[in-house]
């Protein structure tokens, strides 16, 4: 069928499609294109999502950090290499978890004094090396598969600290439900870290877009910027823009 072929075109360019969207593009109604995108499910050529469809599978499973380093390499480290250009002289920031963060931490080069909070062991073992650079490393339970911080040690820390900035990673963003990462506890801890900074930065490759996971972290107007790289659709980037949330492709 036309339209089917019409759907898969417009997805293989995109990656992420929506259904009022789809509406739009062959003038049918958005029961027609929910029949088209349940047949094409079945057939294993797309992935339903809410409100729309993605080439990948929207849902994502654990992964344990030395898996996720091997992942898109190129992209996170030039993702960390922009957002160090957003630290200024004599900074606080917040660091998260997560592969790109630890991508961060090793272009971090600071002119003069720079304060971090981080739950991220990895991270600190790349920045502990700078005399420059004050860290507060987060205490409490450690997690093993992504080498960070959780749990409520860690919480009851950020309730006395404020910085400038945080710089955070996920595993799933998504146009409705918003971030989201595989551990609810990790996820709690973000929660506090957003009410304990002024402007919040995600850093993300285009493979987190379109994506989801068990645990949600906060919606997309809570965002300030997304770092990420080219691999990330027109339609989503403007979406996003329409949001209120800044996007830096790399």
């Amino acid at each position: 069928m036309q339209r089917h072929e019409i759907i898969l075109n417009t997805l293989a360019k995109e990656k992420h499609i929506e259904v009022l969207d789809l509406c739009k593009q062959l003038d049918v109604s958005a029961v027609t294109i929910r029949k088209d995108l349940k047949l094409l499910e079945e057939k294993g050529l797309l992935f339903r999502t809410h409100g729309g469809a993605s080439l990948e599978n929207p849902y994502i499973n654990e992964k344990a950090v030395i898996e996720k380093e091997k992942i898109s390499v190129e992209e996170k480290n030039g993702i960390a290499q922009a957002a160090a250009k957003r630290i200024d002289e004599n900074d606080s920031i917040m660091m998260a978890s997560g592969t790109t963060i630890q991508a961060l931490s090793k272009f971090i080069k600071p002119k003069n004094k720079l304060t971090v909070i981080t739950s991220s062991l990895h991270a600190v073992l790349h920045l502990i090396h700078d005399k420059n650079i004050e860290i507060l490393q987060l205490g409490g339970y450690i997690r093993h598969s992504s080498a960070s911080v959780i749990g409520s040690y860690a919480a009851h820390i950020l309730e006395n600290v404020s910085c400038s900035k945080l710089f955070l990673g996920v595993d799933g963003i998504d146009l409705d439900y918003g971030l989201s990462t595989t551990n609810l506890e990790e996820a709690q801890l973000n929660q506090k870290m957003l009410v304990s900074t002024q402007r919040t930065i995600v850093l993300a490759d285009s493979s987190k877009f379109g994506k989801k996971s068990f645990a949600k972290i906060c919606d997309l107007d809570a965002v300030n910027e997304i770092i990420t790289d080219k691999g990330i659709s027109s339609l989503t980037k403007k979406k996003l823009e329409e949001k209120g949330v800044e996007v830096t492709i790399i």
